[in-house]
């Protein structure tokens, strides 16, 4: 099945599973790819394939799935359905570079390589692109937005790499729109092409990452701190003051501000607060065991004893955490290079 993961329960993957393998099984003729050579038949082992190869017979069984006769679950899906997915399996990618484990990291990439797949046969079915042109889009980009890799242009260092790369998006930006698209040419910003789509922390970190490559930064972090220290005390100020409409108002301009903070460190804050958020859920739940061994339940304690109980584990966490890994420092953090 193309990617019924975990909101349609296991078994739905399970047997996306089982389809998939019975697609295989009927050795699914590989569909006419736009510019794209048939791979000649291999009597090759499963894993001396090429990368080309498996990914054609990927290509295969997503259309097999989405034929006549093929997964109602797969061919009943659009763009529109298959969105949660996408955003789904980017996340189990995240989860997967955390655990370390390079079996799930495989895994979690091939469900989303997946994603790729199944949007680009639904939009086949009707002639408006197919894997060809998703492949050759990026392949063409990579090479006009490596002009000091596939050019004469020269970059001594990741700045002046983001700083091309800008002036290059910019540049597509205004041949896509065209020169006599309309009679009075649109205003251009430095922070046109941030996604309204994606979560608000990091569309806070685009924009915030774009407004400081045009100057319009802090000289160092004790500016920012500063400056969340401003709205925490005006936001209390609201709450004694204001109406909802103003408190939820001064809230956002906190968070924007912490954004920002995480944006200087070059710190993802989606990935930051998603690691706050596990480890929220793990002291959680060494609470909730540790009133059990004491034969109670965690929600008849007395709120003073819940932080009693708060602490304690949070002291064995951390300990777990120093004993299993040596804590790195955070000095020279800003020589992180940031995000394109």
């Amino acid at each position: 099945m193309g990617s019924p993961k975990k909101s349609a329960t296991s078994s739905v993957k399970a047997k996306g599973k089982s389809a998939a393998a019975s697609a295989t099984a009927k050795k699914p003729a590989v569909p006419k790819l736009a510019k794209v050579a048939k791979p000649p038949k291999s009597n090759a082992a499963p894993e001396q394939l090429s990368a080309g190869e498996w990914f054609e017979k990927l290509v295969a069984i997503q259309k097999r799935l989405r034929d006549p006769g093929g997964c109602p679950w797969d061919i009943e899906q659009t763009h529109q359905t298959l969105r949660t997915y996408m955003i789904e399996e980017a996340y189990e990618v995240l989860d997967a570079i955390e655990s370390g484990e390079d079996s799930k990291f495989v895994e979690e990439l091939g469900d989303l390589l997946l994603q790729v797949t199944f949007h680009s046969q639904i939009a086949s079915e009707t002639d408006r692109f197919n894997i060809s042109d998703v492949i050759r889009s990026i392949h063409d980009k990579m090479i006009r937005r490596h002009p000091h890799v596939f050019g004469e242009v020269e970059a001594k260092n990741s700045e002046e790499v983001l700083r091309n790369w800008q002036k290059i998006k910019a540049l597509e930006r205004n041949e896509k729109e065209g020169a006599g698209a309309a009679a009075e040419p649109k205003r251009e910003s430095a922070l046109d092409g941030v996604p309204k789509s994606i979560p608000a922390t990091l569309e806070g970190l685009q924009l915030t990452r774009k407004a400081a490559r045009t100057g319009f930064d802090w000289e160092n972090a004790a500016g920012v701190f500063a400056k969340i220290r401003e709205e925490a005390t005006e936001l209390e100020h609201t709450l004694e003051h204001g109406t909802a409409i103003e408190a939820e108002e001064e809230l956002g301009d906190l968070l924007f501000a912490v954004v920002n903070l995480a944006r200087f460190l070059h710190i993802d804050p989606e990935i930051a607060l998603k690691r706050a958020n596990g480890k929220f859920v793990r002291r959680f739940h060494e609470m909730e065991r540790l009133a059990a061994t004491r034969g109670r339940k965690f929600e008849d304690i007395p709120r003073p004893e819940k932080e009693s109980l708060w602490n304690s584990a949070k002291e064995l966490k951390a300990a777990q955490a120093a004993a299993a890994a040596p804590v790195s420092s955070l000095a020279g953090v800003r020589k992180v290079s940031p995000h394109r």
